[in-house]
C-alpha cells in the first residue's frame, strides 16, 4: 500500500477542505479508492493530510487536495461542486488546466466575496469577454453565463473602461402566457428582467444599484426598446438571447456603437418561440463564427455550477434527446418515407 502526505497551511483550511461530516473528502476517497485522514499539526505549523491505497490513487487524491487548497487559501467556498470538478478533471488528466482558476478574482461582490470563475470553461468565457468586443456565451442553465457577464461589466464601470452598463433580454413568457400586467412600464417589464436583477443586487447592493439606475447609468430594458439606438461606451449584455428573432438579434448587434462592448448569452435547448420560428441566436452563431473580435464560447455541462442535480438533470435531458434521434432515425429508415413517425 502507498501512503502520500499533503501540507496544508492550517487547520481552518482543512476544515475547509474536508467539508462538513467530512462530506468532500469521502467524494475524494470514493472517486480514488483511497482513505484520506488528518494526521495534525505538521512542522510548518499547518496541518498532514495523510494518504493511503494505490499508488495511482494516493497520487491523484493528492492532486486534488492540492487544487482545493489553492483554492481555500484565495477565499474560495468548497462546495460539493467544487470537489466534484475538480476530481473529474483530475481523473482527465487536465490538472494543468486546473491551476488557471487561481488567482484570477473578476470583482468583490456587494457582501465582499470574490467573484471567480470555478470552472476552466468559465474561466475561457471571462477571457473572451476582456479580448473580444462581442461576445456569445451559449451553453445549459447553470453555466454562469449571465453572471460572469454582469460582473465583467461591473469591473469595467468601475474601471471607467465604460459609462454605462445596459441589460436587456426579449419579453418571451416560458411556456406561460400572464396576460396583461398590472402597473407602469417598468413594473410590467421587471418579472421578464428578475434574473438580471439578481446578478446586479449581488454585485453591487440593492441600494448603490437603485442610484446608479436612477441616474441611468445602469439601464434595464426589453429589447424592443433598442431599436434606433446608437450605444457609445457601454457595456451591453443581451440576455436569453435564444428566444430572439432573427431580426432582434440583427437589430441589436447593430446597436454597437464606439468603446462598448456586448456579450450575448442563451440556451438553445431552451427555447421559448412559437413552434416553427427561428432562433436568432442559433442564426447569429452560424454567421458570424470566424470574424475577428467576434467570440463564439460555448458552455458544457461540466460548466455548471448550481445544485449538484442541475447537472444530471441537463445529462438526462440529453440523454433523453438522444434516444428520440436514434428512433426517429431507424423510423425514416423502416417507413421508407423520409418522415418520422
Amino acid at each position: 500500500m502507498a501512503q502520500r502526505t499533503v501540507s496544508i497551511q492550517s487547520s481552518e483550511l482543512t476544515n475547509r477542505i474536508f467539508g462538513s461530516f467530512d462530506r468532500n473528502i469521502r467524494r475524494i476517497e470514493e472517486a480514488f479508492g483511497v482513505r484520506i485522514y488528518n494526521r495534525g499539526d505538521s512542522v510548518d505549523g499547518g496541518d498532514s493530510v495523510v494518504i493511503e491505497g494505490s499508488e495511482a490513487g494516493c497520487s491523484l487524491a493528492a492532486q486534488v487536495i492540492g487544487q482545493l487548497s489553492k483554492l481555500a487559501a484565495e477565499g474560495d467556498a468548497i462546495p460539493e461542486q467544487t470537489v466534484d470538478y475538480v476530481i473529474s478533471m483530475v481523473g482527465d488528466g487536465k490538472t494543468d488546466e486546473l491551476q488557471s482558476l487561481s488567482g484570477d478574482c473578476i470583482c468583490i461582490s456587494a457582501k465582499g466575496r470574490p467573484i471567480k470563475a470555478k470552472t476552466v470553461g468559465q474561466k475561457r468565457y471571462v477571457d473572451s469577454i476582456r479580448k473580444n468586443t462581442i461576445v456569445f456565451g451559449i451553453g445549459p442553465a447553470g453555466t454562469g453565463k449571465t453572471f460572469l457577464a454582469v460582473s465583467m461589466a461591473v469591473k469595467a464601470l468601475r474601471a471607467h473602461e465604460v459609462t454605462r452598463i445596459i441589460l436587456t433580454r426579449p419579453a418571451v413568457e416560458a411556456g406561460e402566457r400572464l396576460g396583461f400586467l398590472p402597473g407602469d412600464l417598468q413594473q410590467k417589464i421587471d418579472p421578464y428582467l428578475r434574473p438580471l436583477y439578481d446578478a446586479l443586487y449581488e454585485m453591487l447592493g440593492m441600494e448603490t444599484c437603485a442610484r446608479l439606475m436612477e441616474k441611468m447609468t445602469i439601464e434595464i430594458a426589453p429589447l424592443a426598446y433598442m431599436r434606433g439606438r446608437t450605444l457609445d461606451d457601454c457595456f451591453i449584455i443581451l440576455d436569453e438571447a435564444q428566444n430572439t428573432t432573427p431580426e432582434q438579434m440583427k437589430m441589436f448587434l447593430t446597436r454597437l456603437g464606439n468603446g462598448s462592448k456586448a456579450v450575448v448569452t442563451g440556451d438553445l435547448t431552451q427555447t421559448d418561440l412559437p413552434f416553427g420560428q427561428r432562433s436568432g441566436l442559433a442564426e447569429a452563431v452560424k454567421i458570424l463564427r470566424g470574424i475577428d473580435d467576434i467570440a463564439i464560447h460555448e458552455f458544457s455541462d461540466r460548466d455548471v455550477v448550481r445544485h449538484r442535480l442541475v447537472q444530471q438533470i441537463i445529462l438526462a435531458y440529453e440523454k433523453n434527446s438522444a434516444q428520440k434521434r436514434v428512433y426517429r432515425t431507424v423510423t425514416q429508415k423502416g417507413d421508407g418515407k423520409g418522415t418520422s413517425k
